[in-house]
């Protein structure tokens, strides 16, 4: 028979009703980035904080350590940011010139694609960056909406940074005695800390891969048969971004790979095609095996969670989503419900 799962308490009730009235509030505020970036340093604080204890014992020389850590942690991610977007505006990773590229190729490939789709598209590159500047003037209060949203985002993960280091190192301060509520809610918010550590790792590990498997195909395969495509590293650079994505990530990277491809050939576009299809097979078994182990979720499992979440919250809700629904199906796990 089976078991039935130990009566929640009136706390641990409270905890579950107050940490899903936050998360519903963070994505509705749109303050995804400052979560994510926040999770991001307490995690790898938290996971290199062992080490330092084994090594330091004095509590004074503890606490120092952490908080040189958080501070390096913090100095490393913004470093990072800063890198990809100078990466991003270099000749060598120039996402306009990718774009550009993409909008050429197109126009000189509407022969050989069917005719409700070459209808759709302009004859001539000039048109198409016509299309898109009458489109960008048109819509100017959007464009300029976009600008200020991404650097609101941007000062989000700011502060998400300062606010994950700050709970780090209190988290290495000495505990103090909590009532059944508070005690119950950082129970809840170890979960969801545990939930994006495997999900974020997790990705990591599969976009690396993803990269690994599509910088070889790109820059060691297709040149032995002569082919040598434009823009190779920022390709390798979008494959790698658009992989911390589960799913949908790749979808865009391989659109993107294969109407590069089509500016050779249709031949080199229908070999990039099978590749990556060929790749994504094998890396199903390779993402069953990773994703798994950590989270214990399908691929479709996670797609679905994603659309709802994305339907419900927006952009904000799909990035949220393998998150949430990890540390949902832990909770809901754990209480023998599933």
């Amino acid at each position: 028979m089976t078991q039935e799962p130990p009566a929640a308490s009136t706390s641990t009730i409270a905890a579950w009703v107050l940490t899903g009235i936050g998360l519903v509030l963070i994505l509705w505020l749109h303050l995804t980035a400052a979560l994510l970036a926040g999770l991001l340093v307490y995690e790898l604080v938290d996971l290199m904080k062992p080490a330092i204890k084994r090594r330091i014992t004095d509590r004074r020389k503890t606490l120092i350590a952490v908080t040189a850590l958080a501070g390096i942690v913090v100095a490393l991610i913004a470093a990072a940011i800063v890198g990809a977007i100078a990466f991003f505006k270099s000749d060598a990773g120039n996402v306009p010139a990718l774009l550009g590229k993409m909008v050429e190729i197109l126009s000189s490939s509407r022969a050989l694609m069917p005719d409700w789709v070459a209808s759709e598209i302009p004859a001539h590159p000039e048109e198409m960056k016509e299309a898109v500047g009458q489109w960008m003037r048109a819509h100017l209060d959007t464009v300029q909406l976009a600008g200020a949203e991404a650097l609101r985002e941007l000062a989000y993960v700011v502060l998400g940074l300062v606010l994950g280091a700050l709970i780090a190192l209190n988290a290495a301060l000495p505990e103090e005695p909590q009532g059944a509520l508070a005690t119950a809610l950082t129970e809840q918010i170890a979960k969801l800390g545990s939930a994006f550590r495997r999900v974020v790792f997790a990705q990591v590990q599969i976009a690396l891969l993803n990269t690994l498997f599509t910088g070889v195909y790109l820059a060691l395969l297709l040149p032995l048969f002569g082919v040598d495509l434009p823009l190779k590293k920022t390709l390798i650079a979008v494959t790698f971004i658009a992989g911390l994505l589960p799913v949908l990530g790749n979808l865009v990277s391989n659109t993107v790979i294969v109407i590069v491809s089509l500016s050779y050939s249709p031949h080199a576009a229908i070999a990039s095609l099978l590749f990556l299809v060929t790749i994504h097979k094998l890396e199903y078994f390779l993402n069953a095996r990773i994703v798994g182990r950590r989270i214990e979720s399908r691929a479709w499992e996670l797609l679905v969670a994603m659309l709802v979440m994305e339907a419900a919250f927006g952009i904000h809700g799909l990035i949220a989503a393998p998150i949430f629904y990890a540390y949902l199906k832990d909770e809901l796990s754990e209480r023998g419900v599933i």
